[in-house]
C-alpha cells in the first residue's frame, strides 16, 4: 500500500528564500540547507518500501526527520533542529493517496531505549528471584499450624512445603519470560509490537541491535507487513539484508545527482560481494567438511 506518493524537497531558489527570511540573524549551522539541492535531489517518488542508502553524512537521517516532521509523525524523540530546519520543512510539499491509520517514525535509539527498559525489568526480576528464594527457605522451616497474619502467608507456607523452589518462584514472578530473551529476540519483539496494520512507518536504521539471522527475520516481517497488512515503509539502512527487501525502491544518496539503483549495484554491496568471492573456496570446504 502506498500512502505517501511524493515528497518535494527544496530547490536552491527556495533555500535562498529561507536565507532571506533569516537575513538579520547569524547562524553557524545552516542545517539542512545545501544538503540535497546541490545533489539535484528535490523530488522523491515512493513505493510501498522506499530505502535511503548512503555513507555517513549523506543525509539519510535528515531526510527521515524532514519527512516525519512534515507529516507530523508520532515519535519518541524530541526533534529540535533549529530555525532553518523548521523553515525548510514548512516549505516542503507532499502528496498522499489516502490517510493511513498512523504515521510513526522509529529510530534505532528507540529500540536501544526499549532494550534498556527490558534490562531494568530483568534486573528487578532477578532481585525478586533472590528474595523469593530466601522466602521459600524461610517458609519451608515454618509449621503450617502456626499463627499467620493473613491467608496469603498461610498459602506461601503451604506452597513451600508442597512445591519445589523453582515452581514456587515461577508462580510469583511477573513477566518471568523476559529474562530468557536475548537482545536480538527482544528487539524483534519490539518491532512486532510497534508495527500495526494499515500504517506508514519511517524507520531509521532498524537493523541496529540485530544479528544477521534476526535481520533476515526483520526483513521477512517488513515484506509481509507491506504485502499483506497494508503498510508502507520509508527506511534508512546500511544492512545488505534490508537493502535486498523485495520490490524496494532504493535512492543512492552517494550519487550526484541522486538516483534510484538496484541494491546489487551499490558500492558497499559490491565490496561485500568481492570480499566473499575471494574466500569462496574456504566457505565451500567448510560446508563439505
Amino acid at each position: 500500500m502506498i500512502y505517501l506518493k511524493q515528497f518535494d524537497l527544496l530547490t536552491e531558489r527556495q533555500e535562498g528564500m529561507i536565507l532571506d527570511i533569516d537575513s538579520r540573524n547569524i547562524y553557524n549551522n545552516y542545517y539542512p540547507l545545501h544538503l540535497f539541492a546541490a545533489r539535484e535531489f528535490t523530488k522523491i517518488d515512493f513505493d510501498n518500501i522506499t530505502i535511503f542508502y548512503g555513507s555517513n553524512g549523506s543525509g539519510k537521517t535528515t531526510l527521515l526527520n524532514i519527512i516525519a516532521k512534515k507529516l507530523n509523525a508520532q515519535r519518541q524523540d524530541v526533534l529540535d533542529k533549529g530555525s532553518y530546519f523548521n523553515h525548510y520543512v514548512d516549505l516542503c510539499n507532499y502528496e498522499m493517496s489516502q490517510k493511513p491509520n498512523e504515521v510513526k517514525k522509529i529510530s534505532s535509539d528507540d529500540v536501544f531505549d526499549y532494550l534498556l527498559n527490558i534490562h531494568a525489568i530483568n534486573n528487578n526480576i532477578n532481585r525478586k528471584k533472590e528474595l523469593l528464594s530466601q522466602e521459600f527457605l524461610t517458609n519451608r522451616q515454618r509449621t503450617v499450624r502456626g499463627a499467620y497474619e493473613s491467608m496469603e502467608m498461610l498459602i506461601d507456607v503451604t506452597d513451600a512445603k508442597t512445591q519445589n523452589m523453582s515452581k514456587y518462584i515461577r508462580q510469583r514472578l511477573v513477566n518471568n519470560n523476559l529474562v530468557e530473551q536475548s537482545n536480538g529476540e527482544s528487539a524483534l519483539m519490539f518491532w512486532e509490537q510497534e508495527i500495526k496494520d494499515t500504517a506508514l512507518y519511517i524507520l531509521d536504521e532498524p537493523e541496529n541491535s540485530l544479528a544477521a539471522e534476526n535481520q533476515i527475520k526483520l526483513k521477512q516481517f517488513i515484506e509481509d507487513s507491506a504485502r499483506f497488512y497494508n503498510c508502507q515503509f520509508i527506511i534508512s539502512t546500511h544492512s545488505p539484508f534490508l537493502l535486498s527487501l523485495k520490490g524496494a525502491k532504493i535512492y543512492n544518496l552517494d550519487q550526484i545527482p541522486v538516483k534510484v539503483e538496484k541494491w546489487t549495484n551499490l558500492a558497499n554491496m559490491q565490496i561485500y560481494y568481492n570480499f566473499f568471492k575471494q574466500y569462496k573456496e574456504q566457505f565451500e570446504n567448510t560446508k563439505n567438511n
